[in-house]
């Protein structure tokens, strides 16, 4: 082989694309809590720790099962 010709491909598998439950969660809290409608700061901090709560349980229940 000299150095004009090209390199062989390797044999590359397109990857799988896994998504967990929690990051699809997180996508629909993401896209309700970056929409259009303002909100206050305390809701904004009640809607936080409401996903921090649900993302811990989510966390929990997958070890548990």
């Amino acid at each position: 082989m000299t150095t004009a010709e090209p390199v062989p491909p390797s044999l590359l598998r397109p990857r799988e694309v896994k998504a967990s439950v929690l990051a699809a969660f997180q996508l629909v809290e993401d896209a309700r809590y970056f929409g259009n409608e303002r909100r206050s700061r305390r809701d904004r901090h009640r809607a936080s720790a409401e996903r921090t709560v649900a993302s811990r349980r989510l966390a929990r229940d997958l070890r548990a099962g």
